[in-house]
């Protein structure tokens, strides 16, 4: 039995913001949670509860009855294609960046219930806090994928970084293809790897649909950080 289900009465709840196919949230149903995922597009991959809608309005009427609140605000405009498309003439920007509507929500729910952590993920570029960057060498996967995770309520102490010296990453560059041990878990082209090839390196099976798994994040990322936030639940009342 999960030890926190004592404490509880129950396993800690998790609201999942933004949830797309549930990458993330797999992570954080393997360090112990009960999760609830919402995104404003259909899911039908999504393999907990699941409600369709606007992510921020629910949080807003809900947050607070939950442990813990995570999310992946969309925040195209920081990611390094849209960084390049900007250079191209006559391209027009129209991505949504969410995080400070996230962060005020975020604040509104600690503000009612000062219990709850919050964690906001984001990709390498974007304007978060670097309280955890996230690396997939360091969890043994295929993938580099280095994400960063603000975090409030509690402190995570992050892993070491491994260090990339030795390893490629498979695929067509430059008219050239480069043999590597690392999967290019995103786009159509470049040789990228089938979609086998992808579930693994992410270690995510749930899904087989490639821009399901070109957009997640890998659950070990948010396994590691679920596992930190429950051991330290144990000190502190549940959510109400």
């Amino acid at each position: 039995m999960n030890p926190l289900s004592t404490l509880f009465g129950r396993r800690p709840r998790l609201l999942d913001l933004f949830c797309c196919a549930g990458g993330a949230s797999l992570g954080y149903h393997r360090a112990g949670f009960d999760v609830v995922g919402v995104d404003k597009d259909p899911q039908p991959n999504y393999p907990f509860t699941f409600h369709q809608g606007d992510a921020i309005k629910y949080a807003y009427a809900h947050g607070h009855e939950f442990d813990v609140v995570a999310g992946s605000p969309p925040c195209q405009d920081a990611c390094a294609l849209t960084a390049g498309n900007r250079k191209r003439p006559g391209w027009t920007d129209t991505h949504t960046n969410l995080i400070p509507a996230t962060r005020e929500v975020f604040a509104a729910i600690r503000a009612r219930n000062p219990h709850i952590v919050t964690v906001i993920e984001n990709v390498q570029g974007s304007q978060l806090r670097r309280d955890l960057t996230l690396c997939g060498l360091t969890f043994g996967l295929k993938v580099f994928r280095h994400r960063y995770f603000e975090i409030d309520g509690t402190t995570i102490t992050p892993p070491a970084h491994t260090s990339h010296r030795g390893h490629r990453v498979s695929g067509w560059r430059h008219g050239k293809r480069y043999d590597g041990d690392m999967v290019a878990v995103y786009g159509d082209g470049g040789g990228k790897g089938t979609v086998t090839d992808w579930q693994n390196a992410m270690d995510i099976h749930h899904t087989d649909v490639r821009r399901e798994l070109a957009e997640a994040i890998p659950p070990a990322y948010t396994a590691f950080i679920g596992t930190a936030i429950t051991a330290q639940l144990t000190t502190a009342p549940a959510a109400a």
